[in-house]
């Protein structure tokens, strides 16, 4: 491998076939390989010397993984997960090998969908018919447009916008949870009420995905949903793997 370390994309079993005509993250693209230790494998290529979060990597990496998890189960690694050497990543496939095969018979034939739950940005007139306090405070301005009853309109709208946006959010996840083998919560997102990852049965993807949308019609007037996949399965890697290290 090259004197910049070994690029990490993920964990297979060991016989996993890699797809000719993958490209590596690079440029130009790093060419992709299979190493092998014991029962399992990473997918790996040379680390480039200046590797950033730039659209052509991070699409190469997700691409790459896209097309092993075709031919099997596949451990995906976060983009940038590079390693020293070729030793370090075969400590690492050694060191954890039960963990690694326990984990790829789980999302064997599994993709992760991920749904977010926004506000909806044009449900105000939803919220006022619906909501008695509302009616109230934007009568009252309307009556008194004074700063302090335009304050309290304000927040009483966008604190409503809120809980109506997560309640809808949760029934949806609540909906979806019978279609999916198991729920991961994801991190915080700025504006995002609701962030949930499913790992579904690969045959079931398209069946999911409907639902999810016909869902986020029902309730249009409260929630704006974002869907995204099948991807990777990235947060249903527990036992969780270590990050590749020197």
């Amino acid at each position: 491998m090259a004197d910049h370390g070994t690029y990490v994309y993920g964990i297979v079993r060991a016989g996993h076939r890699v797809p000719p005509g993958l490209r590596g993250v690079g440029s130009p693209p790093g060419e992709v390989a299979a190493l092998v230790e014991g029962r399992v494998a990473a997918v790996v290529s040379p680390a480039p010397s200046d590797l950033r979060a730039r659209r052509r990597d991070l699409l190469a990496h997700q691409e790459l993984l896209l097309g092993l998890d075709a031919d099997g189960p596949v451990l995906p690694m976060r983009f940038g997960m590079a390693a020293a050497d070729e030793a370090a990543v075969r400590r690492l496939l050694a060191d954890a090998e039960e963990q690694h095969l326990a984990v790829l018979e789980r999302v064997d034939g599994r993709v992760e969908i991920n749904v977010k739950a926004m506000s909806a940005d044009d449900s105000l007139a939803a919220l006022v018919k619906e909501e008695p306090t509302i009616r109230r405070l934007r009568e009252a301005v309307r009556k008194r447009p004074t700063y302090e009853a335009n304050v309290r309109l304000g927040e009483a709208v966008a604190t409503a916008l809120s809980r109506r946006a997560a309640e809808a959010g949760q029934g949806i996840v609540r909906d979806l949870e019978p279609l999916a083998r198991t729920l991961s919560p994801g991190p915080e997102v700025p504006g995002c009420l609701v962030n949930m990852s499913f790992l579904v049965d690969r045959g079931g993807a398209a069946a999911f995905t409907a639902e999810a949308e016909r869902l986020a019609q029902r309730h249009r007037d409260r929630v704006v949903l974002r869907v995204a996949g099948p991807l990777p399965c990235y947060s249903f890697l527990e036992p969780a793997t270590a990050p590749v290290g020197a």
